[in-house]
């Protein structure tokens, strides 16, 4: 069979560093076309300013990837679906649930396959979790999801405007684990948002969350985005039959009782591509967004606070 061709839409941080190596590595795909407002070279691959120019003057592709910033994301997706392409989306796959909602519609309307990715649900400690806590009644969670802004979205003023996340651009990561692992149950109870004085967005979360199979469950979530040196992506998991479960460094480390039984590269953006595959072959759409549910609750929910403005690193 041939291989399906790719055009990618928005070539910032993580279409660089995760997608065109993934889609180079995999020889079901043909990246045939990048569109980018900013001047890309990359492989001789032609590009083209915005999707009306890919689409009107571009070559023939059967997919889009789309890494764009979440707003105005929507009408992109349902413009390339009237096209006729397939779409991709990185994660944050829109500003909002009634906009996430109309597009798994229109790809089935369509005839076109969308595929939603959250790539941490792509790690085998992941996986393993899931099987391990199928049966069990959680006691105590903890999540602690505390990273650099500065280092991952270094001057990337749309993460502080309506719809950009703030913080839970990163923390929609740990969501997406939790809402794997725990399947319709995880509910915000409680949430505390800070905002910089001069921001949007939050650049900081404390929330508590319900579990609905275990009422009597501890369960906060701690997120930060001005984390200096090291990194901290860590989901502690602890049932009441005594399993004691940490996954870390976003999932690609999974611990049992303080023993490291997993402890992978970061395969999660080929896992992405190899499950595209698969639903190209099969025509069939993968959209789930109850990670982007509890961001929107923990808005609804959240107890606003102002804290000292924020400048970026050298501003």
């Amino acid at each position: 069979m041939a291989a399906y061709r790719l055009a990618l839409m928005g070539v910032g941080v993580i279409a660089k560093a995760q997608h065109l190596p993934a889609i180079a590595a995999n020889p079901a795909f043909d990246l045939v076309a990048i569109a980018s407002r900013a001047p890309v070279s990359y492989r001789g691959v032609p590009q083209f300013h915005d999707l009306e120019a890919l689409l009107r003057d571009g070559p023939a592709f059967e997919a889009l990837v789309l890494c764009t910033p979440p707003q105005g994301r929507a009408d992109l997706v349902r413009r390339a679906l009237s096209a006729g392409k397939h779409v991709l989306m990185e994660k944050p796959p829109t500003p909002s649930v009634s906009e996430f909602l109309t597009l798994a519609p229109a790809a089935e309307a369509a005839g076109r396959v969308l595929f939603a990715t959250w790539h941490s649900r792509f790690n085998r400690g992941v996986a393993k979790a899931k099987t391990l806590l199928a049966t069990e009644t959680l006691a105590r969670l903890t999540v602690t999801w505390k990273e650099d802004v500065n280092r991952w979205h270094p001057g990337q003023e749309w993460v502080w405007h309506p719809g950009g996340f703030g913080v839970f651009d990163p923390t929609i990561n740990a969501f997406s684990i939790l809402t794997e692992i725990f399947p319709d149950r995880l509910t915000v109870a409680t949430a505390d948002l800070d905002f910089p004085a001069n921001r949007d967005t939050p650049i900081a979360a404390r929330l508590t969350l319900a579990d609905a199979r275990s009422p009597k469950a501890a369960a906060t979530v701690e997120a930060d985005w001005m984390q200096r040196g090291e990194q901290t992506w860590t989901i502690e998991i602890v049932t009441e039959s005594g399993l004691a479960l940490t996954l870390t460094h976003g999932g690609t480390k999974l611990w049992l009782g303080g023993q490291l039984v997993i402890d992978e590269s970061d395969t999660e953006y080929p896992a992405i591509y190899a499950r595209f595959k698969t639903l190209l072959d099969e025509n069939r759409s993968e959209v789930d967004g109850s990670p982007l549910h509890l961001v929107a609750d923990a808005f609804l929910m959240g107890k606003r606070h102002s804290v000292t403005a924020f400048d970026w690193d050298g501003a």
